[in-house]
């Protein structure tokens, strides 16, 4: 009867360690995402500014500017909601304006030039890899909360249900072909 309940104690134990675990491997999980998130934020506030910075230089003709200078002021000041959808123009706009190399050999021949078309070349491929880093802590910590332990004992507490940041990032290709490091 005693080794019965022994084991019975140590198997209870057991369990509660493990849920224990779990509950702090998801909570890292979560962690992970904000910090993920708040680089992904500092990536797109950063190519938002240097295309603006850009846009206003004067390098660029007038409808080039207005059109990057618009989009990446809809993508500084648009609403969570409406946060992929801006963004993902702001990449179209990017990749219409520098769809030639000639745009980025003109932007780069001005005084100061060679600076902003490399920190806009920098800005345009981080941006990628803060999403994907953002994307894979989310999918990492979606995996573990469908997980019937964490659902049944309630792991996730109120956290809400993370969620992927989709948005078009792919960066203009003459600008990415000739960045500078």
């Amino acid at each position: 009867m005693t080794a019965t309940l022994i084991w019975l104690l140590v198997a209870v134990l057991a369990f509660g360690m493990y849920l224990s675990w779990t509950a702090g491997r998801l909570d890292r999980l979560h962690t992970r995402i904000d910090a993920a998130r708040a680089a992904l934020d500092a990536q797109l506030l950063r190519r938002a500014s240097v295309t603006q910075e850009v846009a206003t230089s004067g390098v660029l003709d007038p409808a080039a500017s207005i059109v990057l200078y618009e989009a990446a002021h809809a993508a500084r000041q648009a609403q969570e909601e409406q946060r992929e959808v801006a963004e993902s123009e702001l990449s179209a706009a990017l990749r219409a304006v520098f769809a030639e190399s000639a745009q980025v050999e003109a932007v780069r021949e001005v005084p100061g030039g060679e600076d902003a078309a490399g920190e806009l070349a920098r800005a345009a491929r981080r941006v990628p890899m803060a999403r994907r880093f953002h994307n894979d802590a989310v999918r990492a910590a979606r995996a573990l909360r469908r997980h019937r332990t964490v659902r049944w004992f309630r792991l996730a507490g109120h956290a809400p249900f993370p969620l992927a940041f989709e948005m078009d990032d792919e960066p203009p290709r003459a600008l990415a072909d000739r960045s500078v490091t």
